[in-house]
């Protein structure tokens, strides 16, 4: 999900090309400048590799290109283990764009290609493939079969061919290596403002409105959106916050209170709901993305629906209040939110 002028869910920022497998590949491509990893979240850390990616390929002419993968490879490695994705494959793909990539090579990763030896994945898709004059890694990157390949191993392959190897060091804030594991704790411990720095933008999830159990308008008097968000995605812990919520439909972002979790008062199962501030249009089956600003509270059960609704009246006015003490931030999902003039 963007802003007005922006892609919406899963369509690409705009001069990015998306290649599904190596079929996929162009014949005579005439050299680029590449980058490999999973990329979950394209955060600051990513960022600050891809920017050494766009500047190489700028300096030489070429291609910015991005190899990453359709799942976790834990998803197929260790099933059940993966983590949660900070984005789904399409906001993937938007955010490598955004971040200067022409090219994204999205590759199955399946059992067959976690047998593929160091040697032979570098030469058929970064060497052959994408016809490589640089590649840029991270310094901890390990590719390949029982990730036997690293920085070091991918220079000796390439010294022969003429092709250069970067091992970038990894990005690190106030000590602190940014990396997707420390946004997922940020997530889990509901410091969704310590996530949002880490990622240069607040997170979100996108999904389709679906009806609930139609409490809050008729019982509560409050009317809530209920997402469904895509399978596999990071939430953030349970409570409740202040955020956007933004609709394919007319690209808005609007303001909005959002619980996370079961709903202790009414017994639920885990779920996201938001109710939009001053807004009473129907949002069921739209799809949306809804992106997290600040928390408010946890959860907690009250004596009766009169005092829920107490709580959630006195949750509305201070995200309202959050939300327009400071810059008017705009949220864009796909991009680092900026200001509205």
């Amino acid at each position: 999900m963007s802003g007005p002028d922006g892609p919406g869910p899963g369509a690409p920022a705009t001069g990015v090309r998306r290649l599904d497998g190596l079929a996929a590949l162009p014949a005579g491509l005439d050299g680029s400048v590449v980058t490999v990893g999973m990329f979950d979240g394209v955060h600051r850390g990513h960022r600050a590799l891809l920017d050494r990616v766009a500047a190489q390929a700028a300096e030489r002419g070429v291609p910015a290109a991005a190899v990453t993968f359709d799942r976790h490879p834990l998803a197929v490695l260790r099933p059940g283990s993966e983590p949660p994705l900070l984005t789904t494959l399409g906001r993937k793909v938007e955010l490598l764009g955004r971040a200067g990539m022409a090219v994204v090579l999205v590759l199955e990763f399946t059992e067959a290609l976690s047998q593929v030896g160091a040697e032979d994945f570098a030469a058929e898709v970064l060497f052959d493939g994408l016809a490589a004059r640089v590649v840029v890694v991270g310094e901890n990157f390990r590719f390949g079969h029982k990730a036997a390949g690293d920085p070091a191993l991918l220079a000796d392959l390439g010294r022969p061919r003429g092709i250069e190897v970067v091992a970038v060091p990894l990005h690190a804030e106030d000590g602190q290596v940014v990396s997707s594991t420390r946004v997922r704790a940020e997530l889990a411990a509901g410091d969704v403002e310590a996530a949002a720095a880490s990622l240069g933008r607040p997170h979100a999830v996108e999904g389709e409105v679906v009806a609930g159990d139609r409490r809050g308008g008729p019982l509560l008097g409050i009317p809530t959106a209920n997402l469904a968000p895509t399978p596999g995605i990071a939430l953030p812990a349970d409570g409740v916050y202040a955020g956007h919520l933004t609709d394919d439909a007319d690209k808005l972002a609007r303001p909005a209170a959002v619980s996370v979790g079961t709903n202790p008062q009414f017994g639920t199962d885990r779920r996201v709901e938001a109710h939009v501030l001053d807004f009473d249009g129907d949002l069921y089956g739209h799809r949306v993305a809804i992106a997290f600003a600040h928390r408010l509270r946890g959860q907690a059960v009250f004596d009766g629906p009169d005092e829920l609704a107490a709580q959630m009246r006195a949750d509305i006015g201070r995200a309202r209040r959050l939300l327009t003490s400071g810059p008017d931030w705009t949220v864009r999902t796909g991009e680092s939110p900026r200001p509205t003039p």
